[in-house]
């Protein structure tokens, strides 16, 4: 429990940091919100992982105190959201995730995971949801950085929005097939998406978006990886280009023994909205 307690302290420190300088930025509660870029409405467009926009996110990990070494572990997501509309009632997302890692004796490639989700094209009350599959090709380019065979399993997405909030989670299972019983793996996966909008700092957030797994063929506590953090984040543009960058810190409050304890994360993704 003191882990977890750990955890909040630093989440609660970052968000200590951060609220002096959105204070800011903030004209009085009267009248309305200046904001000729459309940065608030992009913003809560970012958030939503069913938008019909095109985003191309990069985001770094950077992992302290990775394995028995307790070395220092980064990893490069590329992670391109490709929505494409089927007909008038439904759409097609496709949301892939390539890791570029470099870690102590190893850098390259690792397994490359795409999700392909059908969702509603209209949603009721800010209410939305998407269900699919999710297919890992094994494209590692060392041992050390991923599976080498095939694996799959169900997929979905739930999502909330009202006021200033956008909320909502990620959720799958993955199951490797072929490639005998050394290379088995069985993986879960649950991302809570919670947002908070500034709504007199438009383009301004603070989120928590904590990716917690487990590894089902690990040892009995060994399986879970569980992170508290907090993160804040700005839309903006810069010449025409809408684009969104945030950087936050995630503690793993349970998490297995040679897991990090702290991870740094920087996200900036290019926005192409439709």
């Amino acid at each position: 429990m003191r882990h977890v307690f750990a955890g909040l302290h630093a989440a609660a420190a970052i968000l200590a940091a951060a609220l002096p300088a959105l204070a800011q930025t903030a004209p009085g509660s009267s009248g309305a919100v200046h904001d000729p870029q459309g940065l608030g409405a992009l913003a809560r467009k970012a958030q939503n992982p069913l938008a019909n926009m095109y985003s191309v996110p990069f985001q770094n990990n950077t992992n302290l105190d990775q394995g028995p070494g307790r070395q220092t572990q980064n990893i490069l997501n590329i992670q391109p959201v490709l929505p494409f509309e089927l007909d008038a009632d439904w759409n097609l997302i496709t949301r892939s995730v390539l890791p570029v890692t470099s870690q102590p004796g190893a850098f390259g490639l690792g397994a490359l995971q795409t999700s392909l989700f059908l969702s509603p094209a209209e949603r009721t009350e800010g209410i939305g949801w998407g269900a699919g599959v999710l297919v890992q090709a094994p494209t590692a380019s060392d041992k050390a950085l991923g599976s080498n065979v095939w694996g799959a399993g169900p997929s979905g997405i739930a999502l909330a929005m009202g006021g200033p909030w956008v909320v909502g989670t990620l959720i799958n299972n993955v199951w490797s097939f072929g490639g005998g019983p050394h290379n088995a793996y069985n993986t879960f996966t649950f991302q809570p998406l919670i947002n908070y909008n500034f709504r007199h700092s438009p383009g301004t957030y603070l989120s928590t978006q904590p990716l917690i797994t487990a590894d089902w063929l690990a040892p009995a506590g060994q399986r879970w990886t569980v992170p508290v953090g907090l993160a804040v984040g700005q839309v903006f543009r810069v010449s025409g280009q809408a684009m969104n960058a945030n950087l936050g810190a995630y503690y793993n409050a349970i998490r297995p023994d040679d897991a990090a304890q702290w991870q740094i994360r920087f996200q900036l993704s290019f926005l192409f909205p439709r």
